[in-house]
């Protein structure tokens, strides 16, 4: 009606906004899901023996690009209602990350199950006990390292020896966003002990989401000081 007040665009106000990131999330969820299910079938056939920690590491690969991916849509996720695209955006996402995340996945994970086995088989090493406790703090370190090289690499485009050196330094660089990521890791692995460990993979888009945020001030930076 003219001469009135003018009326907000639909898909513009709180509750699109709103259903725009929960059908965000649910596709992201489902498209992390699906990339990541060869390996998760896996870790399922395989159970919980430790002596199958190397095969486990080998199911858990497809899951770094999934992460990536979907780190990826998340931070470019629309807020319209009207204009959504997530699935187009997490294949971009995967497109353009997969390589990358793997260089820095792998590693990752073969250094965790080395501290794995190596803390599931202690009394067969002959070590004195205060070393299980700092490998422990050596792999909650490692994964507080990878939580931070899995955003930049995600969102931004370096060598992964410079990705590398970028997520060691803002380890203690924002200390903010490193607690952020270690509160989500103890949260995961509550879950997963107290309940099931299918929740984690079943919330894995809401959890991401919270790394983004808690990850803002290292996202900043490095779009500050690192890029052109």
């Amino acid at each position: 009606m003219s001469g009135g007040a003018p009326t907000a665009d639909f898909g513009a106000g709180a509750l699109s906004r709103a259903a725009a990131l929960i059908h965000t999330l649910v596709t992201v969820e489902a498209l992390l899901l699906l990339a990541a299910a060869p390996g998760l079938v896996g870790l399922f056939l395989l159970g919980p023996d430790p002596a199958a920690l190397p095969l486990a590491a080998v199911c858990l690969l497809p899951l770094g690009p999934a992460l990536s991916a979907a780190l990826y849509a998340l931070h470019h996720r629309g807020h319209d209602l009207t204009d959504l695209h997530p699935a187009r955006t997490y294949a971009r996402g995967w497109r353009l990350n997969a390589l990358a995340a793997l260089k820095l996945w792998t590693p990752l994970l073969a250094w965790l199950t080395v501290i794995a086995f190596t803390l599931t088989h202690f009394s067969a090493t002959g070590l004195p006990g205060w070393w299980a406790g700092a490998l422990g703090a050596i792999g909650a370190g490692s994964l507080l390292w990878g939580a931070h090289a899995l955003v930049l690499t995600s969102l931004f485009t370096f060598r992964a020896r410079d990705t590398a050196r970028l997520a060691a330094y803002f380890l203690v660089r924002h200390l903010r966003a490193t607690l952020g990521a270690a509160s989500l890791l103890l949260l995961v692995a509550a879950t997963t002990a107290l309940l099931t460990e299918a929740l984690p993979a079943l919330l894995a888009a809401p959890l991401l989401l919270s790394l983004l945020h808690s990850s803002r001030p290292v996202i900043a930076e490095t779009r500050k000081d690192f890029t052109a």
